[in-house]
């Protein structure tokens, strides 16, 4: 089936009995003292609450609906068809690179955004860019039984951009898009031939699989970046994971609370907000559409963790795709990699470059853990880079070189 034109439309009904629970808000205490490190303040929590209230929905919605969406049947083996959103801008230019962006958690398909007039300028390697909502979040659907993990988001992104028409293609992923790309790279290597990655998980080469870098790690003193990076990964592993253990282990109890209690999820999603970026200024705009897109999920806000809990407890065996193959060598694939200095995980060079064939790297003095959002125009630009003519992956994908003429455009 060919894909259909997609419009975001919440029922008024939903709306309504968003904004009732609202003016409903019993508030904690706080103690006199308190600060970020217990949570998101009584004083942010009162305030966007009540702006909330006053936040006009349709007006989101309506910006929305100017990105070109669309959903398809995709069915993926052993769980059936599962209706599929996504967003997709078709280039102009006839050998343009087909390129799948992957968003994680708490985020969602509209982090593309602000890359799509980027990459849709004439100065550089165009691309065809596919955007979906992974299964449980956003407007895509969800699976009813257990069991689907890194291989089964895997398996629904390649089927997507095949049915599109890209036999071949590249991606672009950080949080769960770091994963989700990772494993299409080891499952589908004949179709994934490049990817860019913005958060990157991967541990210190051994003399047994890496001994290349495990000589040039052992030799190399850790600079003054590495230490900071260090400090960053040490608070995130010890101030900031309460959420992924809840969510790893017991989604379901934090569901009831996340959908029944919109002002559960705001704060839940909005101290990750702030946590994990740069100093980034967020509106209040784009605050309440990214909750807003979890409230009014196809799915419920509380099905996207399901995804925490099915990858984690995934087994070694035939098609699965484990958190150490994740972390592994993928050959095959090129890899380019952002390093961002308020990444949940930011690891030395020595490291990462564990993971694959690497041909760009990028060292941003600003930026965290939502790239796309906060600095589009630098992930605008590694993609450029990367796949420009100059870059690493250039012609990664058969006879798709990003350029009309084949010609660098400087």
């Amino acid at each position: 089936m060919a894909p259909q034109p997609y419009k975001i439309s919440v029922p008024q009904e939903k709306i309504d009995n968003l904004k009732l629970k609202l003016s409903q808000a019993e508030f904690p205490d706080e103690l006199s003292e308190s600060a970020w490190e217990l949570g998101v303040p009584l004083s942010d929590m009162k305030r966007l609450v009540k702006a909330w209230q006053q936040w006009d929905w349709r007006q989101a919605e309506e910006k929305i609906n100017k990105l070109p969406q669309f959903h398809t049947p995709i069915n993926v083996d052993g769980f059936g068809e599962l209706d599929i959103h996504f967003v997709w801008q078709k280039s102009e230019v006839k050998n343009a690179i087909p390129l799948l962006f992957c968003h994680g958690w708490p985020g969602s398909f509209i982090e593309v955004q602000h890359i799509l007039p980027l990459l849709a300028q004439p100065n550089g390697p165009a691309f065809h860019i596919v955007a979906p909502s992974l299964p449980n979040f956003g407007f895509s659907q969800g699976p009813s039984k257990r069991g689907f993990a890194s291989a089964q988001y895997a398996e629904t992104c390649h089927k997507l951009m095949l049915s599109l028409g890209y036999p071949e293609y590249v991606t672009q992923g950080g949080d769960w898009g770091f994963t989700v790309t990772r494993a299409m790279g080891k499952l589908y290597p004949q179709s994934c031939k490049a990817s860019h990655i913005n958060m990157i998980l991967a541990f210190a080469p051994t003399w047994s699989k890496n001994p290349l870098l495990a000589l040039q790690h052992a030799l190399t003193p850790y600079s003054e970046k590495d230490k900071k990076g260090f400090e960053r990964s040490e608070w995130f592993a010890r101030e900031g994971r309460g959420y992924n253990l809840e969510q790893s282990t017991k989604p379901q109890t934090l569901a009831y609370a996340l959908n029944d209690s919109p002002v559960a999820l705001l704060a839940w999603i909005y101290e990750k907000l702030h946590d994990w970026t740069d100093s980034y200024p967020w509106s209040d705009d784009e605050i309440f559409t990214w909750v807003s897109i979890y409230a009014y999920s196809r799915m419920g806000p509380g099905a996207a963790h399901r995804i925490y809990y099915e990858v984690t407890h995934t087994q070694p065996g035939p098609g699965r795709v484990t958190q150490a193959d994740i972390a592994g060598w993928i050959g095959g694939v090129k890899l380019g990699m952002a390093f961002n200095p308020k990444e949940l995980g930011v690891f030395p060079k020595t490291w990462c470059r564990t993971l694959g064939p690497v041909v760009y790297e990028s060292d941003n003095e600003s930026g965290g853990h939502f790239f796309a959002t906060e600095r589009p125009e630098l992930l605008a630009r590694d993609l450029r880079t990367m796949f420009g003519r100059k870059g690493g992956a250039f012609g990664a994908v058969k006879g798709k070189s990003g350029f009309d003429d084949g010609k660098a455009r400087l």
